[in-house]
């Protein structure tokens, strides 16, 4: 039996059609069908700290639109059950690896002199080389190239050390994504 998405069976036709959409409608009406509000400011925050460090708002509102494109072509490759056991385990892991992550900046942000730049930008390549993995199958190399612009954004040192070191256009962004992260994290939404 072929897998669904794999040759022409309704369901992958289906599946393909939802991909192809997504790619051309990248709406808020479709993000917030797999983005929740806390996550939607956290992404926003994190928008405006892009802008302020690159000066370019069009190169923010690429990262941003690569970040909801992904987010919500996951979503529909998880909610189709599309994900054989090898890469359920992969999310798995690709969960407990971001979650780390999550808790890790937290503590960076909120103790003083303990921000460690390699580690972080070590544990975003894990993340992504994870994630990397877990669509290798279902998406094309254009969508693996943009979560490589992506994750390429968010582990390089020089961002990092901006974001870190809570300069004053930066710093309002970065506390109130560090506390809806607590909020994301006390919701067990993370």
């Amino acid at each position: 039996m072929a897998e669904p998405g794999a040759g022409f069976d309704s369901r992958g036709l289906g599946l393909r059609a939802q991909k192809k959409l997504l790619g051309k409608m990248s709406s808020k009406k479709i993000a917030k069908a797999f983005i929740d509000e806390t996550t939607g400011r956290v992404l926003d925050n994190a928008y405006r700290i892009l802008k302020e460090h690159k000066g370019n708002k069009k190169e923010a509102e690429k990262v941003l639109k690569y970040i909801v494109k992904t987010v919500v072509k996951v979503g529909i490759l998880h909610k189709n059950d599309q994900f054989n056991a090898e890469e359920l385990r992969l999310a798995m892991q690709f969960k407990q690896k971001f979650n780390s992550l999550v808790m890790t900046v937290i503590s960076f942000w909120e103790v003083d002199f303990t921000y460690d730049q390699k580690f972080v930008t070590t544990s975003v390549n894990e993340c992504r080389q994870l994630l990397q993995d877990i669509i290798a199958r279902h998406l094309t190399d254009k969508t693996k190239g943009r979560i490589d612009l992506v994750f390429n954004t968010f582990a390089d040192p020089e961002f990092l050390n901006a974001m870190f070191a809570k300069q004053p256009g930066i710093k309002p962004y970065m506390d109130a994504i560090v506390q809806d992260l607590h909020k994301l994290i006390d919701e067990g939404a993370l």
